[in-house]
Protein backbone atom coordinates (compact mmCIF):
# COMPACT_ATOMS: atom_id res chain seq x y z
CA UNK A 1 0.00 0.00 0.00
CA UNK A 2 0.84 3.41 -0.32
CA UNK A 3 0.15 7.04 0.79
CA UNK A 4 -2.38 7.37 -1.82
CA UNK A 5 -4.22 3.89 -1.47
CA UNK A 6 -7.66 4.97 0.40
CA UNK A 7 -8.37 1.34 1.23
CA UNK A 8 -6.52 2.21 4.51
CA UNK A 9 -7.26 4.88 6.96
CA UNK A 10 -5.21 5.59 10.23
CA UNK A 11 -7.43 7.02 12.91
CA UNK A 12 -4.99 8.66 15.62
CA UNK A 13 -5.75 9.95 18.79
CA UNK A 14 -3.61 12.84 20.22
CA UNK A 15 -3.42 13.03 23.87
CA UNK A 16 -1.38 10.48 25.63
CA UNK A 17 -0.87 9.14 21.97
CA UNK A 18 1.23 11.34 20.70
CA UNK A 19 1.55 13.99 23.00
CA UNK A 20 2.27 13.86 26.46
CA UNK A 21 -1.08 15.38 27.83
CA UNK A 22 -0.51 13.90 31.59
CA UNK A 23 2.63 16.34 31.45
CA UNK A 24 0.98 19.48 30.60
CA UNK A 25 -1.24 19.35 32.97
CA UNK A 26 1.28 18.85 35.66
CA UNK A 27 3.00 21.56 34.00
CA UNK A 28 0.37 23.48 34.34
CA UNK A 29 -0.46 22.61 37.38
CA UNK A 30 2.88 23.08 39.06
CA UNK A 31 2.51 26.84 37.16
CA UNK A 32 -0.50 27.62 38.88
CA UNK A 33 0.77 26.81 42.60
CA UNK A 34 4.05 29.27 41.96
CA UNK A 35 2.40 32.00 40.64
CA UNK A 36 -1.19 32.03 42.63
CA UNK A 37 -0.62 29.44 45.11
CA UNK A 38 -1.69 25.67 46.47
CA UNK A 39 -4.93 26.41 46.88
CA UNK A 40 -5.76 27.68 43.62
CA UNK A 41 -4.27 24.71 42.26
CA UNK A 42 -6.34 22.45 43.97
CA UNK A 43 -9.35 24.48 42.86
CA UNK A 44 -8.65 24.91 39.46
CA UNK A 45 -8.05 21.10 39.36
CA UNK A 46 -11.31 20.62 40.69
CA UNK A 47 -13.06 22.45 38.24
CA UNK A 48 -10.89 20.87 35.38
CA UNK A 49 -12.27 17.67 36.79
CA UNK A 50 -15.89 18.55 37.05
CA UNK A 51 -15.86 20.09 33.67
CA UNK A 52 -14.57 17.15 32.08
CA UNK A 53 -17.46 14.78 33.66
CA UNK A 54 -19.65 16.78 32.49
CA UNK A 55 -18.44 17.62 29.01
CA UNK A 56 -16.92 14.55 28.36
CA UNK A 57 -13.45 16.34 27.53
CA UNK A 58 -10.69 17.98 29.42
CA UNK A 59 -11.45 21.76 28.90
CA UNK A 60 -8.94 23.99 30.23
CA UNK A 61 -9.63 27.48 28.78
CA UNK A 62 -13.64 26.75 30.06
CA UNK A 63 -12.67 25.50 33.47
CA UNK A 64 -10.31 28.82 33.92
CA UNK A 65 -13.38 30.54 32.75
CA UNK A 66 -15.19 29.61 35.68
CA UNK A 67 -11.96 29.86 38.44
CA UNK A 68 -11.79 33.22 37.57
CA UNK A 69 -15.65 34.05 37.99
CA UNK A 70 -14.70 33.02 41.49
CA UNK A 71 -11.70 35.34 41.80
CA UNK A 72 -13.26 38.49 39.73
CA UNK A 73 -10.41 40.64 41.76
CA UNK A 74 -6.99 38.63 40.76
CA UNK A 75 -6.01 40.47 37.54
CA UNK A 76 -2.77 38.18 37.64
CA UNK A 77 -5.29 35.23 36.54
CA UNK A 78 -5.18 36.35 33.14
CA UNK A 79 -1.85 35.50 32.67
CA UNK A 80 -2.92 31.78 33.38
CA UNK A 81 -4.21 32.09 29.35
CA UNK A 82 -1.27 33.01 28.16
CA UNK A 83 0.51 30.18 29.65
CA UNK A 84 -1.89 27.66 28.34
CA UNK A 85 -1.92 29.79 24.59
CA UNK A 86 1.84 29.74 24.58
CA UNK A 87 2.84 26.21 26.14
CA UNK A 88 5.98 24.57 23.86
CA UNK A 89 3.56 21.61 22.57
CA UNK A 90 6.12 20.32 20.57
CA UNK A 91 8.37 19.95 23.23
CA UNK A 92 5.27 17.30 24.56
CA UNK A 93 5.82 15.14 21.33
CA UNK A 94 6.19 11.56 22.68
CA UNK A 95 9.32 10.21 21.44
CA UNK A 96 9.50 9.05 17.28
CA UNK A 97 5.58 10.48 17.49
CA UNK A 98 6.20 12.65 13.92
CA UNK A 99 8.54 9.82 12.88
CA UNK A 100 5.23 7.17 13.27
CA UNK A 101 2.75 9.46 11.47
CA UNK A 102 5.29 10.06 8.46
CA UNK A 103 5.96 6.22 8.49
CA UNK A 104 2.02 5.26 8.45
CA UNK A 105 1.30 7.37 5.56
CA UNK A 106 3.32 4.83 3.98
CA UNK A 107 1.02 2.31 4.81
CA UNK A 108 -2.25 4.27 3.79
CA UNK A 109 -3.68 7.62 4.67
CA UNK A 110 -3.56 9.27 8.32
CA UNK A 111 -6.13 11.13 9.98
CA UNK A 112 -6.14 12.83 13.67
CA UNK A 113 -9.38 12.06 15.36
CA UNK A 114 -9.56 13.65 18.72
CA UNK A 115 -12.13 14.80 21.51
CA UNK A 116 -12.01 18.49 22.64
CA UNK A 117 -13.14 21.87 22.21
CA UNK A 118 -12.49 23.73 19.20
CA UNK A 119 -9.98 26.46 20.66
CA UNK A 120 -7.44 24.90 22.73
CA UNK A 121 -7.20 21.49 21.04
CA UNK A 122 -6.67 22.81 17.62
CA UNK A 123 -3.89 25.04 18.82
CA UNK A 124 -2.67 22.15 20.74
CA UNK A 125 -2.36 20.18 17.71
CA UNK A 126 -1.26 23.01 15.26
CA UNK A 127 1.60 24.12 17.66
CA UNK A 128 2.64 20.41 17.98
CA UNK A 129 3.87 20.11 14.59
CA UNK A 130 0.69 16.96 14.15
CA UNK A 131 -1.28 19.23 12.36
CA UNK A 132 1.19 19.79 9.49
CA UNK A 133 2.70 16.28 9.65
CA UNK A 134 -1.20 15.31 8.79
CA UNK A 135 -1.21 17.73 6.01
CA UNK A 136 -4.30 19.35 8.15
CA UNK A 137 -6.39 15.86 8.16
CA UNK A 138 -7.62 17.18 11.46
CA UNK A 139 -11.26 16.03 13.50
CA UNK A 140 -12.00 17.11 16.74
CA UNK A 141 -15.37 15.97 18.34
CA UNK A 142 -16.66 16.26 21.98
CA UNK A 143 -17.22 12.37 21.41
CA UNK A 144 -15.66 11.25 18.52
CA UNK A 145 -17.16 7.73 19.12
CA UNK A 146 -20.19 8.76 18.07
CA UNK A 147 -19.42 10.17 15.45
CA UNK A 148 -18.09 7.54 13.18
CA UNK A 149 -20.53 8.08 10.64
CA UNK A 150 -19.08 11.42 9.81
CA UNK A 151 -15.51 10.03 10.16
CA UNK A 152 -16.76 7.73 7.74
CA UNK A 153 -18.47 9.90 5.23
CA UNK A 154 -15.13 12.36 5.25
CA UNK A 155 -12.75 9.54 5.03
CA UNK A 156 -14.32 6.34 3.27
CA UNK A 157 -12.34 3.16 3.64
CA UNK A 158 -12.40 -0.57 3.22
CA UNK A 159 -10.57 -0.41 6.73
CA UNK A 160 -9.59 1.29 9.47
CA UNK A 161 -6.63 1.43 12.16
CA UNK A 162 -7.63 3.22 15.41
CA UNK A 163 -4.66 4.44 17.89
CA UNK A 164 -5.91 5.46 21.30
CA UNK A 165 -4.82 5.09 24.82
CA UNK A 166 -8.53 4.55 26.01
CA UNK A 167 -9.36 0.79 25.81
CA UNK A 168 -12.94 2.34 26.07
CA UNK A 169 -12.76 4.44 22.99
CA UNK A 170 -11.35 1.26 21.13
CA UNK A 171 -13.98 -1.16 22.53
CA UNK A 172 -16.41 0.89 21.08
CA UNK A 173 -14.91 1.37 17.49
CA UNK A 174 -15.24 -2.43 17.93
CA UNK A 175 -18.22 -2.76 18.89
CA UNK A 176 -19.93 -0.80 16.12
CA UNK A 177 -17.19 -1.11 13.12
CA UNK A 178 -16.23 -4.87 14.22
CA UNK A 179 -14.05 -6.75 11.23
CA UNK A 180 -13.65 -2.95 9.54
CA UNK A 181 -11.58 -1.89 11.91
CA UNK A 182 -8.11 -2.90 14.22
CA UNK A 183 -7.68 -1.22 17.08
CA UNK A 184 -4.12 -0.42 18.35
CA UNK A 185 -3.84 0.29 21.94
CA UNK A 186 -0.79 2.38 23.24
CA UNK A 187 -0.24 2.08 27.02
CA UNK A 188 0.83 5.51 27.98
CA UNK A 189 -0.72 8.08 30.08
CA UNK A 190 -3.13 7.52 33.44
CA UNK A 191 -5.73 6.31 31.92
CA UNK A 192 -4.08 3.72 30.21
CA UNK A 193 -2.75 2.05 33.67
CA UNK A 194 -5.80 2.70 35.31
CA UNK A 195 -7.06 -0.69 36.12
CA UNK A 196 -11.07 0.61 36.91
CA UNK A 197 -10.69 2.44 33.55
CA UNK A 198 -9.75 -0.60 31.74
CA UNK A 199 -11.89 -2.92 33.54
CA UNK A 200 -14.97 -5.02 31.01
CA UNK A 201 -13.38 -3.95 27.97
CA UNK A 202 -12.21 -6.49 25.21
CA UNK A 203 -8.52 -5.91 24.79
CA UNK A 204 -7.12 -4.49 21.58
CA UNK A 205 -5.91 -6.15 18.46
CA UNK A 206 -2.61 -4.75 19.17
CA UNK A 207 -0.92 -3.29 22.50
CA UNK A 208 2.39 -1.13 22.74
CA UNK A 209 4.09 0.32 25.45
CA UNK A 210 4.98 3.51 23.48
CA UNK A 211 3.89 4.81 20.34
CA UNK A 212 7.05 4.54 18.65
CA UNK A 213 7.06 0.70 18.78
CA UNK A 214 4.60 1.42 15.24
CA UNK A 215 8.05 2.40 13.36
CA UNK A 216 8.05 -1.33 13.45
CA UNK A 217 4.68 -2.58 11.94
CA UNK A 218 3.92 -2.32 8.59
CA UNK A 219 0.35 -2.80 6.84
CA UNK A 220 0.25 -6.49 7.04
CA UNK A 221 1.20 -6.68 10.27
CA UNK A 222 -2.02 -4.45 11.80
CA UNK A 223 -4.32 -6.00 9.08
CA UNK A 224 -3.44 -9.70 10.53
CA UNK A 225 -3.64 -8.45 14.10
Amino acid sequence: MNGADADLVFLIDVDNTLLDNDGLISDLMAHIEAEYGAASRDRYAQILEEVRARLGYVDYLGALQQYRLEHLDVQGLLGMSSFLIDYPFAQRLYPDALRVLAHLQTLGSTVILSDGDVVFQPRKIQQSGIWDAVAGQVLIYVHKEQMLHNVAQRYPARHYVMIDDKLRILDSLRSQWRDRVTTVFPRQGHYAHDTAAIAGFAPADVTIERIGELLNYDARDLLGA
